[in-house]
């Protein structure tokens, strides 16, 4: 098989639309007055995927992945639809993991049948805080009673689930992560996303830490938070498999596993991302984000694709490290060599392997170490250089 396309096959589906923006949120998601047309949108998306799957022909996709924005506002039969849409034009691996974005204010126990009648086999929640206070800070539209509620739900309808919390926000002390964290792994089946908040330029959170209304964590505080957190998770059998991500073995987020691996992706709807192999080269697209231009562009030209760019090897070499070592599986060299064209320096990684932040595994494979997770970006700028 093409060293390009090792990591799988998925396919990456943008709803953009929320009921509210999170101030922290950086996301392309967009709050509407109106009831969104959501016939409209089905019929565009079907259009989009048509389109690419005419440049991926005989493909085999491993995941799905409904995100957002929040999909769990569109109607089941809407994601029925997408989902069909996809079956029809590639073939499904029997084990295909197919995942949906929800928040906790938008979960009803019929909508979720409705969703696993679609075909979705793994929902993700955005519960972010399992206190009430903080719930509000961060902007969130629902408490932390209906958000035990959802997940309750949801491990009764779904084969598995997953929720993202946020931490080191403002005022949370390590004592009290610690409690929420446990709390959380108590309510979890098989899989954790544990984000570090970070101030995302223009966003409100942003405006309100430049101006000094909004304090943060200094950065050996957010250290501690980042090192408790591995040690819970480890002693409660979620170890991290990548920076934020955490599972018992065999519950990863295989659609996540594709990017990380640098596999290809289908990316459709409005500012969604593409990597494609087509013949020798690798395409990265972009997809234009306003939704209504979107939606006008694919009714036009049967796509809203505004970036085709065939990456060279270097780029091809750089992306594979920047995403394969966010694994705690690390990556294979021999691949980083195929991809590339280039071996990475000697000198250079000699010094990242005496200085503790990388580590050599069997088979000709490298993997960042705990401290090296800690300045990830500069170890990857120090191998790529």
């Amino acid at each position: 098989m093409s060293a390009s396309i090792d990591g799988g096959f998925g396919v990456y589906v943008h709803w953009p639309f929320c009921a509210a923006k999170c101030p922290y949120c950086d996301f392309n998601s967009h709050v509407r007055h109106q009831p969104v047309d959501q016939e409209r949108f089905a019929a565009a998306f079907e259009a989009e995927l048509a389109y690419f799957a005419a440049m991926t022909p005989g493909r085999t996709v491993n995941s799905v992945f409904l995100g957002g924005g929040t999909p769990s506002l569109m109607e089941p039969r809407i994601v029925g639809r997408i989902l069909d849409a996809i079956a029809g034009h590639w073939a499904m691996d029997p084990d295909a993991e197919i995942s949906l974005e929800a928040n906790p204010s938008s979960v009803e126990a019929e909508r979720f049948r409705g969703y696993r009648t679609a075909g979705v086999n793994r929902v993700s929640l955005g519960v972010q805080s399992l206190h009430d206070r903080d719930l509000k800070l961060l902007g969130r539209l629902h408490d932390v009673d209906q958000a035990i509620r959802a997940i309750e739900t949801a491990r009764n309808t779904f084969p598995r689930l997953s929720f993202d919390l946020i931490y080191a926000r403002p005022g949370q002390t390590l004592e009290g992560w610690k409690e929420e964290l446990e709390r959380a792994i108590g309510l979890a089946a098989d899989h954790l996303s544990l984000y570090q908040l970070t101030i995302e330029e223009g966003t409100p959170f942003f405006n309100l830490y430049q101006s000094g209304k909004l304090q943060m964590p200094d950065p050996d505080l957010g250290a501690e938070f980042y090192e408790l957190t591995q040690k819970v998770t480890e002693d409660h059998g979620l170890p991290a498999y990548e920076v934020s991500n955490h599972a018992r073995p065999g519950a990863e987020c295989r659609h996540n596993l594709v990017y990380w691996r640098y596999g290809d992706y289908v990316g459709v709807g409005p500012g969604a991302h593409g990597r494609l192999t087509v013949g020798a080269s690798k395409l990265a697209t972009a997809i234009e984000r306003h939704p209504e231009t979107w939606l006008e562009n694919v009714e036009t030209h049967g796509h809203g694709m505004v970036e085709n760019v065939g990456l060279t090897e270097e780029e091809q070499g750089d992306e594979y490290l920047l995403m394969g070592l966010r694994l705690v599986e690390g990556i294979d060299l021999a691949r980083y060599e195929k991809l590339a064209h280039r071996t990475i320096d000697p000198r250079r990684l000699a010094a990242l392997l005496e200085h503790g932040m990388v580590e050599e595994l069997p088979g000709k494979r490298l993997r960042a170490t705990r401290d090296g997770f800690a300045v990830l970006d500069a170890v990857v700028a120090d191998l790529a250089a």
